[in-house]
Formats: C-alpha cells, structure tokens, sequence
C-alpha cells in the first residue's frame, strides 16, 4: 500500500516494510479465519430470523420491564446460537466478572466446594471467589475453593483433578482465556475432553466455563462441548464494538433460572428488567461480531508473527492455533510496556493524545496500564492492551473493531519501542 497515510500517523518506512514482510505469509492462516466467521456469521443469522427478530425488538422499556419482547428474544437467540436451553441477556449484567459471580453466587450454596482445574482464576475472581479477603465473597458465605494447577506444558493434570473431586464439590469453573497468565487458551475440543473427564468421575457437577475473549473463535463454543453454563461480557467479542454494557449466561434453564432470581430477586426473576434503549446496539453488535472477532484474530496472528521476528516471546506463538483474541507478548521490562501501550493508545480513534501510565486498579493485586482509546470504555474487542507491572513484563493485546486498525495499533506499537530504542536485533538477523 501506499506509505503516506500511515506516514502522517507517525509509522515509519521501515516499521512498515517489516509489516508487509509478515503479512505476505498469512494469507492461508486469513483465509481459515474467514471460512470461520461466515460459518459463525450464517448461525446468527439464522437463529435470528428462527426467533422473528422484529423493528419492534429494537426498542426499548422503561420501569420494570414487563412484557419487554426485544430482551426475551434477544435471549432466545443467544441460546440458539450457543445452543443452550436458556439464556440471560442483560445491560444489568455490568461486566464480564458481574456475570461470573451471578452464575457462581446462584449454583453455590454453603458448604459446597468450587473446584478450578485449570489454576488461579483471572485476578478479579480472586475476590469474588476469597482466594483475596472480600467482602461478600463465596468464602464469606461458607462456600470453599480448590484448583488444581496445569502441568508445566500448559495441560490438564488429569491424576490431581481426579484426586481433588470430592463429596463436596459442586461446580468446576473453566477458565478458557488466559488472563494475566503466559500459558495457553483452551480449545473448545479440549475443553470438552476435560468436561467428559469430569463428568466421567462425577456426572452431577456444574460446569461452568468462562468464554470471555473465546467466543466465535471457533466454529463451536464450550456448550456445544458439554459446559452446562458459559459467561461472558457484552463488550468482548459478542458485543461487536456496538454493545454499550452487559453480559450474558447461557446453558442449562435450571441454572438460568437461578441466575436470573441472583439478578433480580427470588420470586421475580427473568419478568422484570428495563432494556432501555440500548436493544438496538445488542442485537446489531451481536450480528457484526462474527466478522469483528475475525478482525481481532488477524491481529492476534499478525503481532505474534511480528513480534517473535523482533526475538520476543509471544503465547500463542506465530503458529499455533488461536481459541480467543488475546495475544500476549513478554517484553521484560516496565518500560518496554509502557512504551507498547503508548503506540496502542496513539493508533486509537478517542483519546490519542493520552499517555497510558500503570496505576492501582479495584480488583487487581498489581498495578495494571491498560492502553484503550475505545468508543465503549473499558471495551476489550476495540484496540487495547494491557497488563500487571510484575515478572515477565507481559503485555496482553487483543481487539480492533477492523482487522486494518489492529495492524495500525500492532505497527504503532512497534514504532514506539523503536523510538525509545528498546527493540533489539531482530530473531531472524541473529547469526
């Protein structure tokens, strides 16, 4: 492409001739992705149109929301598409954590055992969970926890969660995405091998994976692998940059239905619950996100490969499968990820001029910089980065609302290590 645009955007030539050096060898990995997404894209649209998605489901109400047709059938198609018997759909729902700790606070009684078999959960569970003393905690209310850690390659340690069932346990949480972690994201096929491991000790248990950055990454999702509930957040990948709020819960009704009285109230339930005026953007994001995921993705798979040219460490590396939008990088030092974060803040539409510094963030043990000049704050499927300042220094990239804007942010970010003269000999010079 012509060089000047990116030029005036402050991207050099030879930033950029790196860039399409990468690019020339992924047209094949490209093209999967987009034999993925219309896969995806053909399944929303058909549960859609299965469920008469009407003019009149894009308004809103007001009040307690009786009678609200565009959120019962937003609901329905959810489960259609994720192929569970129930969903809960709501802006109530105000993050993807929210909507963890509803499915957890619903289906956990006191005296029950939460089991994780695959390690420390995301740093905001810890809270939730009291792994971190909180209060209103599951501990609090006299539920425990055990996990299981993966083995040193990143798998299942199939002999300890074995041991680690007991009479006490009642749900096991799946945590698909990595977080703050430098081991692998779980494939919904692997997924489900662990699920029928479980199930195969003790049918009864709940499953519940948490499908935050994992959805529409794959023809198939954790349900139609055997999870009984899957979470997520709105303004991730099902959102499609357009969902202002919200999260969701899909699986079995029984289990949404209890999720539904945690929402609202015992004896109320799924009946009541204002959508407002933000229907329109749940259903139009929800539409879009098959193709906006596949964006995302191209720009995973176009950092790795870039980055691991410059000699960094990257999970998933160049040429792994991807099963979420997440790409981490290990740059080693604090300001090497001050300096990736300040390209990723100056390639975005809102807030360019900001200057992304670390700083204490509710729910995190460390001091986290995040880099996002999103039109939806805090939105993680738009160009963003983040991470905890400790040991190995990883950044965690992910989103784009295009596929053309991540390879923007990837390259800025580039850019700006370069300035700074923090990028090394690049892998491939190294002789």
């Amino acid at each position: 492409m012509n060089n000047a645009m990116l030029n005036k955007l402050g991207i050099s030539d030879e930033v950029i001739s790196l860039g399409e050096e990468v690019l020339s060898q992924l047209e094949e990995r490209f093209k999967k992705i987009d034999e993925t997404a219309e896969y995806n894209q053909a399944k929303v649209l058909f549960a859609m149109q299965k469920n008469r998605v009407s003019a009149e489901c894009l308004s809103g109400t007001t009040g307690y929301g009786h009678d609200d047709k565009g959120r019962d059938t937003l609901e329905r198609v959810y489960a259609d598409v994720f192929n569970t018997e129930a969903a809960l759909v709501r802006p109530a729902l105000t993050c993807g954590t929210h909507a963890l700790a509803t499915a957890l606070s619903a289906n956990l009684l006191p005296g029950d055992e939460l089991l994780s078999p695959v390690g420390k959960p995301y740093d905001t569970l810890e809270e939730v969970i009291g792994i971190r003393e909180s209060r209103c905690s599951l501990k609090e209310y006299g539920v425990s926890y055990r996990q299981v850690d993966l083995l040193p390659d990143g798998s299942f340690d199939y002999e300890n969660i074995a041991k680690a069932i007991n009479e006490k346990t009642k749900l096991v949480t799946i945590q698909r995405s990595k977080g703050y972690q430098m081991r692998p994201s779980f494939s919904v096929g692997q997924i489900g091998e662990l699920i029928r491991f479980i199930k195969g000790i003790k049918p009864g248990l709940i499953v519940m994976v948490d499908n935050c950055y994992g959805e529409f990454t794959e023809k198939e999702e954790p349900s139609d692998a055997g999870a009984d509930m899957i979470v997520g957040s709105l303004i991730k990948n099902p959102g499609g940059g357009l969902a202002p709020t919200g999260g969701y819960i899909a699986g079995k009704k029984e289990l949404i239905d209890r999720c539904h009285y945690r929402l609202t109230a015992p004896g109320i339930g799924q009946d009541v619950g204002a959508s407002l005026s933000v229907m329109i953007n749940l259903y139009q994001g929800f539409f879009l996100s098959p193709t906006v995921t596949a964006g995302a993705l191209k720009g995973a798979i176009f950092a790795a490969n870039l980055y691991e040219k410059l000699g960094f460490k990257c999970v998933p590396d160049s040429k792994e499968s991807r099963h979420d939008i997440i790409q981490s990088v290990e740059l080693g030092s604090k300001e090497k990820m001050e300096a990736f974060c300040l390209g990723i803040q100056q390639a975005a539409p809102i807030d360019s001029f900001a200057t992304p510094v670390p700083y204490p963030i509710p729910g995190y043990n460390d001091e986290v910089i995040m880099a996002a000049g999103a039109f939806i704050q805090g939105s993680s499927i738009e160009l963003s980065a983040d991470g905890p300042i400790r040991e190995p220094y990883a950044i965690y990239f992910q989103g784009g609302l295009t596929w053309q804007h991540a390879k923007i942010g990837i390259l800025m970010s580039i850019q700006k290590l370069y300035e700074q003269n923090l990028l090394g000999e690049r892998s491939d010079e190294k002789k």
